[in-house]
């Protein structure tokens, strides 16, 4: 090959090298916050092999720091904005423009993170399996501009995974005492005075007290219910501890019989500890559920994106495996799912499940209700 030809043969090259450089540099990267153990390695590779999407996942630790999040992207887009002040219009150009951002939230966040202008609504059009979700998820994120449910509302986020407050109960305790727990009711037994630890919530202890009492948990005014204080300074007694992190140690380490909590706590627990057994309770309990939602600063250029990763972990292969993987179900749980999952309990009871209820937002004068009630309660601890 003469000089002339091998010159042309590499500038060619390293033309195609530049191009392919600049087509990966341009692809859409989908920026994805959640929490710790909730999205197995190997579903997540399977997606980026799946869609060819890049992938970039920030795990945090609690649910607080993904607001945080949500709060923090808000303030950089705000400040980027701020730059084209002397414009009439702030503008963006196509370098500042954002990536697609998608954070798992919890349902119970959904309504500040409304009210804040923090989130957008999803293009549920694009989302090929939203028709197929049960009515009871698209209820839960169907709201209007103050976060309130609302049948006319958008929808603000996909529901991926979900979970329930449980009993957990140690079954050499009650072998003894020859019955087990089933439902709430049972906490008020005198053979559980001073061996039952609670979570420090009031949503969640309060609600459980209004459901034995065959109450909503979002019954909109406690006063209606005039034995409600006592029921609950009845439960004070009983308990040995209040806590919302380390609820469980009193119970494995056999200083309480029965614990209170999420099942996501629970439930990786009792599949390694023998001793320990969990329960839905009979007359139902609380939900939580686990929401994609998606940051006001996502441009409309990232809805491709983002409605590829919906639909893939709504997926039935996905959906199944992403309950057996974790300690969580999917709301498009298979029938097919085996006994080896962890999460197995929260479907496998479909009455109780239809006596469950998520927890909704309240009304202020509710809430003080809340507080002052809880309040009475917790200094009698």
């Amino acid at each position: 090959m003469d000089r002339r030809l091998f010159l042309q043969a590499l500038s060619a090259a390293t033309l195609s090298q530049l191009l392919g450089a600049c087509q990966q540099n341009n692809r859409t990267i989908l920026e994805v916050s959640s929490l710790q153990k909730t999205l197995p390695p190997q579903l997540v590779g399977k997606f980026r092999s799946q869609s060819q999407i890049p992938v970039q996942i920030d795990v945090k630790s609690t649910t607080q720091e993904l607001f945080s999040q949500l709060q923090e992207w808000q303030r950089e887009q705000q400040t980027k904005n701020s730059t084209h002040s002397g414009q009439d219009t702030p503008t963006t150009t196509p370098m500042e423009m954002p990536p697609p951002r998608l954070i798992g939230l919890g349902d119970y966040w959904l309504p500040q993170a409304i009210q804040q202008n923090l989130i957008q609504p999803l293009p549920v059009s694009n989302l090929t399996r939203w028709s197929a979700l049960a009515p009871r998820w698209q209820q839960l994120v169907r709201r209007d501009r103050t976060g309130q449910p609302s049948q006319k509302g958008d929808i603000w986020g996909a529901p991926y995974r979900w979970g329930a407050t449980l009993m957990a109960y140690r079954t050499d305790k009650f072998q003894d005492l020859g019955w087990q727990p089933s439902n709430w009711d049972d906490l008020w037994r005198p053979e559980l005075k001073g061996y039952i630890s609670l979570l420090d919530q009031p949503r969640e202890i309060i609600g459980l007290t209004l459901k034995k009492l065959q109450k909503s948990y979002n019954l909109e005014d406690l006063e209606t219910v005039s034995e409600l204080p006592d029921e609950l300074k009845a439960l004070n007694d009983q308990v040995l501890l209040y806590a919302s992190t380390q609820y469980l140690e009193p119970l494995i380490l056999g200083d309480a019989w029965v614990a209170v909590g999420w099942s996501s706590d629970i439930l990786p627990v009792v599949a390694r500890e023998p001793n320990l057994q969990a329960i839905v309770p009979k007359s139902g309990t609380a939900l939580w559920a686990d929401l994609w939602v998606q940051s006001q600063t996502t441009s409309s250029s990232g809805a491709d994106a983002v409605s590829k990763w919906i639909d893939f972990w709504w997926e039935e292969t996905i959906a199944t495996n992403l309950s057996q993987f974790t300690s969580a179900s999917s709301p498009f749980i298979s029938d097919e799912i085996t006994e080896k999952s962890q999460s197995l309990l929260l479907v496998s009871h479909p009455d109780r499940f239809d006596r469950s209820e998520f927890l909704l937002p309240l009304p202020s004068p509710t809430i003080k209700q809340y507080e002052r009630l809880w309040q009475t309660v917790r200094t009698l601890t």
